[in-house]
């Protein structure tokens, strides 16, 4: 059993996890992950995975890849308490999630899932 590790998608794969947003780590192994995906556990690969020991406090700033949920525009955000994607203002310091109603800084120089 892993404590205190989180995860998220580090490479554009096609799972039905929320881009962008952050997963407790049920077990991990060498190959394989067990993530908590809505309080089931989801196996996945560990190479497509970025594992952390806390999440960072800060919305993802998430490019829109598909023609799903258009009212979220061009990126959007992931809120890093409970994983609500939300449309993001232009260059937003700061931004509160209009779920858990908390608000935390946007992380516009993470540069997620791009080449860096």
């Amino acid at each position: 059993m892993t404590s205190s590790l989180f995860a998220r998608l580090q490479t554009d794969v096609d799972l039905k996890i929320r881009r962008g947003a952050w997963y407790r780590v049920l077990d991990l192994g060498d190959l394989e992950a067990v993530i908590e995906v809505n309080k089931r556990p989801v196996k996945v690969l560990r190479a497509v995975l970025e594992i952390q020991q806390r999440p960072p406090l800060r919305w993802t700033v998430v490019a829109r890849q598909h023609r799903k949920a258009p009212q979220l525009g061009v990126q959007y955000g992931v809120c890093p308490s409970c994983r609500t994607r939300a449309p993001l203002p232009k260059r937003a310091h700061e931004l509160q999630c209009p779920r858990c109603k908390q608000e935390f800084a946007v992380n516009w120089g993470e540069g997620y899932l791009t080449e860096r």
